[in-house]
């Protein structure tokens, strides 16, 4: 493989002016360049990477832990981020921890050992990297995406689910539904319990009580809003109305209420959450929150790079507002 040397050899110019070429950092004659570029192109030489990363001390890469999942909300914001990278100059390198303590550590170790410019962390409560890992690298730039930090200091950008909660409920309640059911997102995340607080919230508000029963607890899978649903179905009085934790689980309620017979929304009015790209096609599209998931890539991208220009910046809470999509899974009563 040619080196830079060797292209300075046949070129008949320095190392360094050959850097300057190639970099396009410093004014070289035209009739230099053109040499250099010949030669350039005569050995099929091509700058190592590792080589200047070590010397700037950047690598222009980012990592990202985030929890595999069926789920497609998760493929679609790691496109995002994928996409802000590209338009920034960066490389992403994605790692799934598969929910698996060890294979989080690994995988930790890994991204760091790839000396990754920043990281992004997109996991649960219960599954993420451990303080001895994160403060092995106290000038690492780090961003949480979808949940509360603990105490160390790092920038955050989440969902405003409470209020995402409250709009997906007090659209139910303005349709004139009033026995309306949660199917709730695991409780180790906290934009799950934000939103089941948000339910609770817009029905006191509303004077509605929330019988026994009406709160079901589901993973965010499609599976769990299938088991959810027919949890829900088989109660003495069942609901008019569920608000289901995201849509991956509101597509799980249609295949309950299908198998059971039932339509939507003339039998059961559905509302999920995240507006996946899947939910507008569903029979009948589903009306949800729509959580801007190419904002919150971009966002954390931007928070991530600024971060690794102001490293002494105060950490950043950073808030995005849900914004409800009507369709046709939410009739009147």
């Amino acid at each position: 493989m040619a080196t830079m040397k060797d292209v300075a050899r046949l070129a008949g110019v320095s190392t360094s002016t050959v850097s300057h070429v190639i970099n396009n950092n410093r004014f070289v004659s035209d009739a230099v360049r053109d040499k250099v570029l010949a030669v350039v192109e005569q050995l099929n030489y091509a700058p190592s990477a590792l080589a200047r990363s070590l010397k700037i001390n950047q690598t222009r890469t980012i990592g990202m832990l985030i929890t595999s999942s069926n789920n497609p909300f998760y493929a679609e914001v790691v496109h995002g981020v994928e996409r802000s990278c590209y338009e920034r100059g960066y490389s992403l390198i994605l790692c799934n921890t598969e929910e698996d303590a060890d294979r989080m550590s690994r995988s930790m170790e890994t991204l760091l050992q790839k000396r990754v410019d920043g990281l992004l962390i997109m996991c649960t409560e219960n599954n993420r990297p451990s303080r001895l890992a994160l403060r092995r690298y106290p000038s690492l730039p780090i961003v949480m995406m979808d949940w509360t930090p603990f105490e160390d200091a790092l920038d955050i950008i989440q969902d405003n689910s409470l209020l995402g909660g409250c709009l997906a409920t007090e659209f139910l309640i303005s349709r004139g539904y009033s026995k309306i059911a949660c199917i709730s997102g695991p409780q180790d995340k906290t934009t799950a319990r934000h939103r089941l607080q948000g339910y609770r919230l817009a029905m006191e508000r509303a004077g509605l009580a929330i019988p026994a029963g009406y709160e079901v607890f589901s993973d965010f899978e499609f599976g769990g809003g299938v088991t959810a649903m027919q949890q829900l179905l088989s109660l003495t009085e069942p609901p008019h109305a569920v608000f289901t934790g995201n849509d991956a689980v509101a597509v799980g309620a249609y295949q309950a209420l299908f198998q059971a017979g039932l339509s939507v929304p003339k039998d059961m009015a559905v509302i999920g959450y995240d507006d996946i790209e899947l939910a507008k096609y569903l029979t009948p599209p589903l009306t949800t929150i729509n959580q801007p998931k190419d904002s919150l890539g971009e966002l954390a991208i931007d928070t991530l790079l600024y971060r690794l220009q102001h490293p002494d910046t105060e950490p950043q809470v950073l808030v995005l507002t849900p914004e409800l999509v009507e369709r046709a899974s939410v009739g009147r009563c």
